[in-house]
C-alpha cells in the first residue's frame, strides 16, 4: 500500500482509501494524527497543487462561455451567442478528446470580439451566480486540510484568468495560474497568449514555479479529475484522483493513488 507522509521526524500519514468520501478521510486522519500532526518543518516548503474545473468545482470552460453569451449586449445578440455556444457544445467535447491544443484554438475563438472590460465587469456575477454554487462541498475541507499541514495553495487551471479570479479570492488562494486571452486596444482576438495551459503544460508550470519558489516536488501533492492533467500528477511525490474520469480512475487504482470524491 502507498502511504503518503510529510518529511522527517514528525510524519502524517495519509491512508489510500479508495473512492471514499473526502469528508470520511479527513476526519479519520485528523483524529488518527491530531496528537503528533504538525507543519512542514521550516527546512521544507511543499505544496498542494489543484487543477479547478471538475476538481474543486463542478463547472467547466462551456458554463463560462455560456454565462458570457446570455449577457450580452441588446437581446438578438444574446440569443444569438447563446444559440452558437449551445449548438457548438458536442463540437467542442468531441475535440476535446481528440487534442486539448486543438480544442483550446476552437473553443477560445468565441471570445473573439469581446470587450475587455466588460469580461472584468461581469466576472464577479459569474462567480456568484455560476461558480460559487458549483463548488464541491469537500473542497472547502479538503483546502483547509492542506493548508494547516503548511503546505502553499495552488490552482492550475486552463480557464480564464478574469472568470476565476473571484473564486481565488474566496477560496483564499493567492497562488494560480490560468489561460490569458489576447486583447489588441481591449478586444479580444480570439486567441491566448502562451503559455497555454493544459496538460504537459501544466507540469511544465508546476517545475518551473517549484524551482523558482523552492518547493519540493517530491513532497507535494497534486489533485485532479481528468486523465488529461496525469503530467502534473506525475511530477509530485503524492499525486491524487479527485472526481476523475474512468481512465484516470483506472490508473489511480493501478497505481494505488487515493481517489477523492468531493461532491
Amino acid at each position: 500500500m502507498l502511504h503518503y507522509s510529510l518529511p522527517k521526524n514528525r510524519r502524517i500519514r495519509y491512508i489510500s482509501l479508495h473512492c471514499i468520501h473526502v469528508r470520511k478521510l479527513l476526519r479519520r486522519e485528523l483524529r488518527k494524527n491530531l496528537a503528533r500532526s504538525e507543519a512542514l518543518e521550516d527546512d521544507v516548503a511543499a505544496a498542494a497543487f489543484y487543477d479547478l474545473e471538475g476538481t474543486l468545482v463542478s463547472t467547466n470552460l462551456v458554463h463560462t462561455l455560456g454565462f458570457y453569451s446570455k449577457n450580452q449586449q441588446g437581446l438578438l445578440r444574446t440569443v444569438t451567442k447563446s444559440a452558437s455556444t449551445l449548438l457548438s457544445i458536442p463540437l467542442f467535447a468531441a475535440t476535446d478528446q481528440y487534442s486539448r491544443k486543438v480544442f483550446n484554438d476552437l473553443f477560445f475563438k468565441r471570445y473573439k470580439g469581446e470587450s475587455e472590460d466588460r469580461l472584468r465587469f461581469f466576472a464577479e456575477q459569474l462567480f456568484e451566480d455560476v461558480l460559487k454554487p458549483a463548488i464541491f462541498p469537500g473542497s472547502y475541507e479538503l483546502i483547509e486540510k492542506s493548508r494547516s499541514l503548511g503546505l502553499r495553495q495552488v490552482v492550475v487551471t486552463g480557464a480564464l484568468d478574469i472568470s476565476v479570479k473571484p473564486l481565488m479570492k474566496h477560496f483564499g488562494i493567492t497562488d494560480y495560474v490560468a489561460n490569458h486571452l489576447e486583447f489588441v486596444n481591449g478586444i479580444a482576438t480570439g486567441r491566448l497568449l502562451p503559455p497555454v495551459l493544459a496538460a504537459a503544460t501544466k507540469a511544465s508550470w508546476i517545475r518551473t514555479f517549484a524551482e523558482r519558489e523552492g518547493i519540493s516536488l517530491s513532497d507535494s501533492y497534486a489533485y485532479t479529475d481528468s486523465m488529461s492533467d496525469l503530467p502534473m500528477l506525475s511530477v509530485v511525490g503524492h499525486p491524487a484522483a479527485v472526481n476523475p474520469d474512468l481512465r484516470l480512475k483506472q490508473t489511480a487504482l493501478h497505481h494505488d493513488w487515493p481517489v477523492l470524491n468531493l461532491k
